[in-house]
């Protein structure tokens, strides 16, 4: 549990019985990478999945699930959500869509539930690890029960 509280992923997932671990760490310094994370939290990179806030011009607001060593491929995105182009949400607009900060996006718990894209990678592991909500904190969980509750589409959106 976190010093001061669950987040409200961590909240959902135990509100609708998803089984889950959650792993603290500590986070020293700016470096918000996922090889920082993963050195930090010894979770290999390879199970260590970022949440990338991004808009489409059509739809709006999308979440792409990808492998911590991996760029969002936008063209494949923009594709599988129905949009002629997506981009990263400026830094400044990720608190106020999602109500969490930069660096501990949780696809699970936000806002609102934006439409959710893993990246099809994650269907091949047992379990993957995502952000909690907050920096310093991993949900660590089967992808099948992630897609599931999220009714997210599985793509391959990710690019080494």
């Amino acid at each position: 549990m976190r010093k001061g509280g669950k987040t409200n992923a961590i909240r959902y997932l135990e509100t609708i019985g998803i089984p889950h671990e959650t792993l603290e760490y500590a986070m020293d310094g700016g470096d918000l990478s996922a090889q920082h994370v993963s050195r930090v939290s010894h979770i290999p990179l390879d199970m260590l999945y970022k949440t990338i806030v991004c808009r489409g011009d059509k739809t709006g607001v999308v979440f792409a699930c990808i492998p911590g060593d991996a760029e969002v491929d936008m063209k494949k995105l923009a594709r599988v959500s129905g949009n002629k182009k997506v981009e990263s949400v400026p830094l400044k607009e990720i608190l106020p869509l999602t109500g969490y900060i930069r660096g501990g996006v949780s696809p699970i718990g936000c806002k609102k539930d934006y439409p959710l894209y893993i990246d099809d990678t994650a269907m091949a592991k047992e379990k993957i690890s995502i952000s909690a909500g907050t920096k310093g904190c991993q949900i660590i969980m089967k992808p099948h029960d992630l897609v599931n509750i999220r009714k997210a589409a599985v793509v391959a959106i990710a690019k080494s």
